[in-house]
């Protein structure tokens, strides 16, 4: 950064990052990242969904993390919430498979079905 008005852009850019993680109206993801998460790979599955929704310029999705719920065989976890549909759960997620999420089920509205390990009630 040479100048201020770089010094501005790189706020703004932070700013814009930091609303993907506040609690909206709109669509919501959530990641498991208890340990055992973390471990099978949850942060690059985060990562992947941050930058996919920066890609798209989508700023009205929260995106959040969670701890262990119990299913350590099937992390990573990735749950979709779409307002009025019932929450999805999403098991093995890689990177890869976290950004067809969010092309397919938050742009499209269509879950990745192959993927899918639990439909809440």
């Amino acid at each position: 950064m040479k100048t201020i008005e770089d010094l501005k852009r790189v706020k703004e850019q932070a700013l814009e990052k930091m609303k993907l993680r506040q609690l909206t109206e709109g669509v919501q993801i959530v990641v498991g990242m208890g340990t055992c998460g973390i471990a099978a790979g949850a942060r690059e599955v985060m990562e992947a969904i941050l930058d996919e929704l920066d890609k798209r310029h989508l700023t009205d999705v929260t995106v959040s993390q969670t701890g262990c719920i119990g299913l350590c065989a099937k992390e990573p976890l990735v749950d979709v919430i779409v307002p009025g549909k019932k929450p999805v759960t999403y098991g093995l997620v890689t990177p890869m498979k976290a950004r067809q999420i969010v092309a397919q089920h938050v742009v499209n509205g269509q879950p990745v079905l192959e993927w899918v390990i639990n439909v809440k009630k």
